[in-house]
Parts: C-alpha cells; structure tokens; sequence
C-alpha cells in the first residue's frame, strides 16, 4: 500500500468542501483524492500511479475534469479562512518545465517559456503575514514580476502593508499599493536617486516567510518541476500544494 497524506480529520473537513463544489461523492472519492496528492508529491507520470488506487486513467480523467472545472483553485480559496492581510508578502519562484510539458495540442499560451533557467514556467505568489499562500498567478518564465505584480496585488483589497524585494522597485506598482490604501514596504534599487532612507527595515526582515512558503510547496515534485502540458492543470497542481498548507488551519 502506498503512503497516503490525508489523515481523518483532514479528509473530513476537505470532504465537506468537496461536496459543497459539487464533486460527487462516489465510493472510492478518498483513495482517488489520495492519488492525485501522490501524484503531486512523486511528480510520477499518471500511468505509474500504484494499482492500490484504482485505473490511473480513471483517476487521471477525473483530475483533468475538475482541472477544466477551475474546481482545484475553489478547493483552495475555500480553505482560505481569515488569512491575516496586516503584511502580506509577494515575490516570484521559476519551475524547470520537463521536457514531457512541450508540446500541448494547444492554441492557447500554456505558460511556459524561456528564461536563464531554460525552459520555465513561474510562480508568482502573496502569502499572508503567517506565511500562507492565499493568491498566486502562472506564466511563462520570461515574464517579469512587475508585470504581473499589479494583477496579484489587486486581488489583496483587504491588506495593510505589502512588502516585496527590489524586484518589485516600481512607482508603478508602489502607485497601485497606496491607491488601495495600503503601505509599501519595498527597497530601492542601487541607482535610485531617493534612496531608502524611509524603508521599514524591521519589517523588511519577515519577507523570509514568502522564500519559506515557496520551500514548502517545492518539497511536492510536481510543483517544483512543471510536468503538466496544460497551464490549468500545472495551476491545479499548484492549487493543491496550496491547499495543503491550509488543511491543519
């Protein structure tokens, strides 16, 4: 018998949200809920699912259903309770793409593309002041985290100060943070004329929460490297890796 990841007072409050998403409560839901968490924490191709699970296809349909559903973001934003919004942390992480991810029969940007890393797809994540994810965005590693740091940020209407690296060094995006009534807490850049003489150092010093947030969700292979062709299913995967952190909340 395989390892399994759920324990019973997990599966009890995650069974609840199932059934609240409209996910049929067919004989079997756990063991095939179990699969695809193995999946996510082997990074194994589906074929190689252990037989105790059932039909990897089957399992691999029904994963590849909700997928299309948007039914795994739900799963996660559900678990979502209370997040603490007084800091919230942003910064983006690359996901070597496998070469098994090329070659989608897609017409559709399926968020993959080249960085120094080589082939890349990128996390960009907020986690709140605990270090629990609560939004995140896919794209392509090419693309810059300014570019999507205003979208991320617009998503966190509740949050008092948000603080990122000088990555994120942009009036642009310090502009869209006070416009929500937020407090910015982001470095200058060597060059810049004005300096951090008002940086919140002190505070500064937590963005450590969102590097370890990013370490948690990589200890899962299939985070950590993107094997799915289809950006909502590696969007999934990343959902259920988010998930998790929040099952024991």
């Amino acid at each position: 018998m395989p390892r399994l990841l759920l324990s019973d007072e997990h599966w009890s409050k995650l069974h609840k949200i199932l059934l609240q998403k409209a996910i049929y409560d067919k004989p079997g839901l756990r063991m095939t809920f179990e699969a695809m968490l193995y999946r996510i924490r082997t990074g194994c191709p589906w074929r190689d699912l252990p037989q105790a699970f059932g039909c990897w296809n089957r399992i691999y349909k029904r994963f590849n259903a909700w997928s299309a559903a948007g039914k795994w973001i739900e799963i996660f934003k559900a678990l979502v309770v209370e997040p603490d919004l007084e800091w919230a942390f942003i910064d983006g992480s690359y996901a070597k793409a496998h070469q098994h991810s090329a070659g989608a029969a897609s017409s559709e940007d399926e968020a993959i593309g080249k960085s120094r890393a080589g082939n890349t797809s990128k996390i960009h994540l907020a986690v709140d002041a605990h270090g629990l994810p609560v939004e995140f965005e896919i794209t392509g590693g090419q693309v810059n985290d300014c570019t999507v740091a205003p979208e991320l940020i617009a998503r966190l209407p509740r949050v008092e100060t948000i603080i990122a690296d000088k990555g994120y060094d942009s009036e642009r995006i310090r502009e869209t943070i006070e416009s929500q009534g937020a407090k910015s807490v982001i470095p200058r850049k060597r060059n810049s004329v004005k300096g951090n003489a008002d940086l919140d150092r002190g505070l500064y010093r937590y963005r450590h929460l969102v590097e370890n947030t990013f370490a948690r969700l990589k200890h899962y292979r299939a985070v950590a490297s993107r094997f799915d062709k289809l950006k909502r299913n590696y969007e999934s995967m990343v959902a259920m890796a988010c998930m998790i952190l929040w099952l024991p909340m």
